[in-house]
């Protein structure tokens, strides 16, 4: 028998190009995340307040999600990025110039009758410049997902799916990290001067894609051709469950959100701890996605997939229980190393049963359960904590984890049967 080669993705050029893309937009992207939780829990003190910026991206990515993808299937997936990061990247300019210290507005009553909820004029003008970046990746989760299909060969998409996931959850490690240390040494501004920097250089990686035509003419009437995708999915019992049980679990367990909270009342270690708070999430998911490129977790993908969800669960009971920094740490990074073996199983589940026309509808309706789980799972991490108190919120959210969990398992029992082979062979049948 053959050796798999771990490196086998890697070896294609455009690949790397992509990988180039996703990394440094995913370092900016993360370093402005905690850099927005600092900046708003300052201003206003109310975890409340870091749902919302959640809450602002998701709409707009959930309300166009089904457009994004029709339009990433029938464009020339190149353009339409550079397109895109053309409104991430003017959205994240906008963002550097309202933080500049001429733009110190006064602190203004904005306040929300139900939660009493106030906020700060520029933290106003942050809420609605997410927005705008919420429409933009409306349309890059379907880009990024139809174009990866059209650079490797289909064997090598449970490779490519690592190692684009290990990629990610690279930036992830370095961009909250550094995005909480630059802003506690150097301030807001210097930060979203280093955020634009790395947001152009993904801008520049675009460029060294080549021009792919697409595989999708559209027949019908956009409506139509919508229902065609939904209709896929939802008649694809491993997909839809797939996305199911993250759309769920993330929702309940997205109490990264509120670490600002632990950071700044419980644990009390600033924003350079809250730098390394997130920063540990990703370093689980790091080491543990390098060590499946050796170890594919891919022998009973849906045995292994509920075995994850049901550690990230239990990662988030106990990291939200520890009053000690180093063991929260510890936590964390279980976390985010049960969530990366969710995460790589769940992307080649999708790349594997995902025709080539249909990719971007589907990678849509995919964003509507996964894209957006974690911003809509921030806004029930704020909320819950603001009803329950911090610590029994985050307790609550992992709990209702570990219930989705089983209630999937209970309904899924067939599936946790199946290897990858069965599935590749699913696949070739039905196509």
């Amino acid at each position: 028998m053959t050796k798999p080669d771990p490196y086998a993705a890697l070896r294609f050029r455009e690949f790397r190009s992509y990988l180039g893309m996703r990394f440094f937009f995913t370092f900016a992207y993360q370093m402005q995340a905690v850099v927005l939780g600092i900046y708003i829990y300052h201003v206003t003190k109310d975890p409340l307040a870091l749902g919302f910026v959640g809450l602002c991206e998701a709409i707009p990515a959930i309300g166009i999600a089904l457009y994004g993808g029709y339009v990433a299937d029938k464009s020339e997936k190149r353009g339409l990025l550079l397109k895109i990061f053309g409104g991430v990247f003017l959205c994240t300019l906008i963002m550097l110039l309202v933080t500049l210290p001429q733009f110190n507005f006064r602190q203004i009553d904005i306040i929300f009758t139900l939660f009493n909820f106030k906020v700060n004029l520029i933290a106003l003008i942050m809420y609605v410049l997410v927005f705008g970046m919420g429409i933009s990746r409306g349309f890059f989760g379907p880009a990024t997902f139809s174009l990866m299909a059209q650079i490797l060969p289909k064997n090598l998409y449970p490779n490519a799916s690592t190692w684009s996931s290990s990629s990610w959850q690279m930036a992830s490690i370095l961009g909250p990290a550094i995005g909480g240390m630059t802003y506690g040494f150097f301030g807001i501004t210097i930060t979203y001067i280093v955020i634009i920097s790395f947001v152009f250089i993904a801008l520049i990686c675009i460029f060294f894609l080549k021009v792919h035509p697409p595989q999708f003419v559209p027949k019908e009437n956009i409506k139509e051709s919508l229902l065609k995708g939904i209709k896929f999915v939802f008649k694809t019992k491993m997909m839809v469950w797939a996305m199911s049980l993250d759309l769920f679990s993330v929702f309940f367990g997205g109490a990264v959100a509120i670490l600002p909270v632990f950071a700044n009342d419980i644990l009390k270690v600033g924003p350079e701890g809250l730098g390394f708070m997130r920063a540990a999430v990703s370093a689980g998911s790091v080491f543990t996605m390098l060590a499946m490129t050796r170890f594919s977790p891919m022998n009973k993908p849906w045995r292994n997939l509920l075995i994850a969800v049901t550690g990230f669960g239990l990662s988030i009971i106990c990291w939200s229980l520890s009053k000690n920094f180093y063991l929260t740490l510890f936590f964390l990074f279980l976390e985010g190393s049960f969530d990366s073996v969710s995460v790589i199983i769940r992307s080649t589940i999708m790349q594997l049963l995902t025709p080539d026309e249909m990719r971007g509808r589907v990678s849509a309706v995919n964003s509507m359960f996964i894209g957006s789980s974690n911003e809509i799972g921030a806004f029930e991490s704020g909320l819950t904590a603001k009803l329950m108190r911090t610590i029994p919120s985050v307790v609550f959210g992992g709990s209702m984890t570990l219930a989705i969990a089983g209630i999937t398992w209970f309904k899924t029992r067939s599936l946790t049967k199946l290897s990858l082979q069965d599935i590749n062979e699913q696949t070739t049948k039905a196509a």
